[in-house]
């Protein structure tokens, strides 16, 4: 939500800034309003670590298993949680004292709800620490004050959003209520109400006060053998090449000596960057200054009165004894290019041109603030990512350095979860929960060693951090940074393309022409002028709702062209590896789950999986020949394998390839042609025909069946064709040079014309994989998830004698039963499911929905979610197969049907090319 800057309110509310502000002619940093008018700058907590007595450092610990650099909110909660798992000879270096960074400086709050299972269940756990854990453990109080937490809704939209929260929040042990006016008013009766729609009301929220937790967690290390050390500053980090080339931490340097070690965790906030250059890393996040303001005290203000956010006017207020503060985030934040090293406990003069875009929100949701005055600003550093979300994990290129850093200022209220699984991957290699929306892998180095994109994409991300999420949403800022040689083509077509790790795809088609995404005009901020008649944007507004988006007619018509005639998929944002050399076969065998032992030309759908036997992708392996060079048909030694990989997780997948080989000491390597090659994939009944009018390649069931690979000839261009779907149709992939991509396609949708071939895209593909129950990585098949659990067995080699990595876990599981077990739902109403809905079964919440789409063939909404027994028991078939079912819609319940097997097509008819039997194809097995 952009709140419009309005000289309305603020300017009368700055005026009482000089009446009601007791404001200090000592303090050295001051905000100035019109030259004169002032308030004092400073936080609001009573204690803070500033004048602690700490001496700088005399020597350092030559050895240490882990170096934290950085000593604020992650700094410590890893720390905390690193002796929790057994690592004691683990130092936490600070160039100042604890919090000096933005964690001194932090609104403090911790609201549970947002629209991911996995961000839920680590800000509840932060709450659980805060409530239950820490000061049992170590008898220092962590500073949580519980006082609820109210979310404002202003329209129908918002309320739609909040119930969606709600729900999750019951499969996920956050209690909510969704509230009227009135009954908001008796909880906060400071609100006015007159223009509320509805409200959230969370009772378990509350707030933290940094200092006092970081204390609280620092000395329950210490005690447990940590060692912090302040004021010791890191002046350099050694990197060393392996006997296998591969670039590992050695040393870390401070002014007062050097400490071996072969792990850095990165925690130093906005110093992230500067620390990641010393070891030749690089990290994706920008500095801006962001604000707050805190009230004088109010009579009104009691423990009972609730944290509040009013997301539509980007506002929000935290309770601080009987003080308020509140801020929000702005269309145009101060970027701060160069933070200084030593702006330790230091703020900046607020600029009120920028924070006044706040005011009228504020006093509109709450009138007093008009008279009240404001006693402080608080305007510091914080980092910023580009897609709001932080950056953990190990880097892809310098083994042992691992992020913890772009927090979005949210680093208090994930502290806790996101240190314990920080922790975890530092000592297991993974954690347990799916965090790959925070994997710093999820970026690829093209991108991190692009400012620009960065720059555009972390300002987006900011000032959209109150906007609602649709399903359907894209952003403005930093498109086209890697286009395929079919983007002007399809766009002339009338393509909206999609964002995925930097690559433009199709979404969908529209008739009505092109809609180019154009350069990011900042919103009209910094100068830029603000683009109008944005035909793109306009488009994206189509999908701007939790109902069916206004361009469903246009999916249904892609989607069903493909069941009954044709249509190709333009895929090559599609990750394309090659692995060989003389280990090829050992690695290809460990790291896959499906038995890849097979003869050139055979392709097989298979895992891989971590330790933890999690699903790290899910990826077609195709055995092939050496060829006679180029990105197709490579030339090699021994053994190959060609990889096709999911294109917006595609570096994520090489790169955990590329780290089990190293860990393991494989003679293999693994080489990227994601750039040099396209995919074609053009799948349906008449797909066959098309193809044959372009190639002499015999492409019969006999000759080339399913999960089969062939070089062949389409149009004079040599071509690998895979026989495999994701749509359940017949079909082939066209895995083709870029250079001949566009006249490949050109022919392909000629001969195409008189079958029916349409253009698709990604939506209509979305809603024929989930129609067909095919599994979607990182939505129903995640890192939390085995493949057992997601009823994907026939993947993994279990009967065969070959070991495989997590394959020990599998086998456990086998055993001891399974926890949670995926299901397959339709509802029969015509009611659009967007996922995060709460499962029951038989009267009780077992489970939440993880991905749904509407299925164009079956008529019916498809759904699918892991059940678990509510009781802790194993889950099998009989008892995800004797439940009454419904599903929670934002507070309503829906009857839904349970599936054993795929509803579209159980029996797998027609990827062999049997299309025998009509519409619609629902099994009610």
């Amino acid at each position: 939500m952009f709140v419009s800057r309005k000289p309305s309110i603020w300017k009368r509310f700055a005026s009482k800034l000089v009446r009601n502000c007791p404001w200090n002619g000592s303090s050295s940093v001051l905000t100035r309003l019109e030259s004169s008018q002032a308030a004092v700058s400073g936080v609001p907590y009573k204690k803070t670590l500033k004048n602690d007595e700490t001496q700088s450092a005399a020597r350092v610990p030559s050895h240490a298993d882990v170096v934290i650099i950085g000593g604020g909110s992650i700094g410590c909660n890893l720390l905390y949680h690193l002796t929790k798992f057994g690592v004691t000879n683990v130092v936490l270096l600070e160039r100042s004292n604890l919090t000096s960074g933005t964690t001194w400086h932090t609104g403090g709050l911790v609201w549970r709800l947002r629209p991911s299972d996995t961000e839920v269940q680590l800000l509840n756990y932060t709450r659980e620490l805060l409530s239950e854990i820490l000061e049992a453990e170590t008898g220092i109080y962590p500073g949580w004050v519980q006082n609820g937490g109210l979310f404002v809704a202003n329209n129908k939209d918002r309320l739609d959003e909040y119930k969606r929260l709600m729900t999750l929040g019951k499969a996920c042990g956050v209690d909510s209520f969704v509230l009227g006016p009135q009954d908001t008013k008796k909880i906060c009766p400071l609100l006015n109400v007159s223009d509320v729609y509805g409200t959230l009301y969370s009772p378990g929220d509350g707030a933290v006060d940094p200092a006092e937790f970081c204390l609280a967690l620092s000395r329950g290390a210490i005690k447990r053998g940590a060692t912090v050390i302040e004021r010791c500053p890191v002046t350099g980090i050694r990197v060393g090449e392996d006997d296998f080339g591969v670039q590992r931490i050695r040393a870390v340097e401070t002014a007062v000596g050097t400490i071996d070690t072969s792990c850095v965790v990165n925690c130093s906030g906005a110093w992230a960057p500067k620390v990641g250059r010393m070891a030749g890393v690089r990290v994706p996040q920008i500095t801006t200054r962001h604000a707050y303001v805190v009230t004088n005290a109010m009579e009104e203000i009691n423990d009972k009165t609730p944290n509040i956010r009013d997301h539509d006017a980007s506002v929000y207020f935290r309770v601080h004894g009987n003080c308020l503060e509140f801020g929000g985030y702005e269309v145009d934040p101060i970027f701060v290019d160069d933070l200084p090293d030593d702006f330790a406990f230091s703020l900046y003069e607020l600029d009120w041109d920028v924070f006044s875009c706040h005011i009228d929100g504020a006093i509109n949701r709450i009138p007093i603030l008009e008279t009240v005055g404001i006693k402080s600003t608080v305007c510091g550093a914080e980092s910023f990512t580009p897609d709001h979300k932080p950056l953990m994990g190990e880097d892809p290129l310098v083994r042992g350095f691992f992020h913890g850093s772009g927090f979005n200022s949210a680093g208090m209220m994930l502290g806790g979860g996101c240190g314990r699984e920080l922790a975890r991957w530092v000592v297991e290699g993974r954690p347990l929960l799916d965090m790959y929306g925070y994997d710093i892998r999820r970026f690829t180095p093209r991108l991190t060693g692009n400012a620009k994109w960065i720059r555009e994409r972390s300002h987006e991300a900011y000032a959209k951090n109150y906007s609602m999420v649709f399903k359907h949403d894209e952003p403005l800022a930093g498109r086209n940074a890697r286009c395929d040689p079919l983007h002007k083509e399809l766009l002339d077509q009338g393509c909206v393309y999609q964002e995925r790790l930097g690559w433009e795809r199709p979404g969908w088609f529209s008739p009505l022409g092109p809609s180019p995404v154009k350069d990011y005009d900042y919103y009209g901020c910094y100068g830029a002028e603000q683009h109008e008649d944005y035909v793109y944007l306009d488009r994206l507004k189509m999908g701007y709702t939790f109902d069916f988006p206004k361009m469903q007619h246009l999916i249904g018509e892609e989607a069903l062209q493909c069941r009954k005639r044709a249509a190709l998929f333009n895929m090559s944002y599609f990750g394309k590896f090659y692995l060989t050399g003389p280990d090829a076969m050992l690695a290809a065998d460990w790291i896959f789950t499906n038995d890849i032992a097979k003869p050139p030309g055979h392709t097989v759908y298979t895992c891989m999986l971590n330790k933890h036997g999690g699903v790290e992708a899910d990826l077609t392996v195709s055995t092939i020949e050496s060829g006679s060079g180029g990105s197709c048909d490579p030339f090699f030694e021994g053994k190959g394998y060609y990889l096709a990989a999911a294109g917006g997780y595609a570096f994520q997948n090489y790169a955990h390839i590329l780290n089990v080989i190293q860990d393991q000491k494989f003679k293999a390597e693994l080489v990227d042609c994601s750039e040099q090659m396209g995919v074609l994939s053009v799948q349906g009944p008449e797909s066959r025909n098309i193809l044959m009018e372009l190639t002499d390649a015999d492409l019969s069931n006999e000759n080339f069946p399913v999960y089969s690979n062939r070089m062949i000839d389409v149009v004079g261009r040599r071509v690998r064709a895979l026989r495999v779907t994701f749509v359940g149709e017949l079909g082939w992939e066209l895995h083709v040079s870029s250079d001949d991509c566009l006249d490949v396609y050109q022919a392909v949708m000629h001969a195409g014309r008189k079958y029916g071939l349409v253009n698709a895209g990604y939506l209509a593909m979305d809603s024929l994989s989930v129609e067909k129950g095919y599994r979607h990585w990182h939505a129903d098949l995640r890192l939390d998830d085995t493949p057992l659990e997601a009823r994907m067995g026939f993947t993994c080699k279990l009967n065969s004698s070959v070991p495989f990595l997590g394959r020990d876990v599998l086998i456990k599981q086998q055993k001891e039963g399974l926890r949670k077990l995926l299901c397959c739902f339709t509802i029969d109403k015509a009611i659009p499911l967007l996922g995060l809905e709460a499962i029951w079964r038989n009267g009780r919440v077992v489970g939440h929905v993880r991905v749904a789409d509407y299925g164009f063939a079956i008529g019916r909404t498809v759904a699918y979610g892991y059940v678990s027994n509510p009781d802790g028991k194993p889950v099998d078939l009989d008892f995800v197969c004797t439940g009454t079912y419904e599903l929670e819609r934002m507070g309503e319940l829906i009857p839904a049907t349970f599936h054993l097997k795929s509803p579209f097509d159980a029996s797998n008819k027609r990827i062999f090319g049997n299309y025998e039997d009509s519409f619609p194809l629902l099994s009610t097995q």
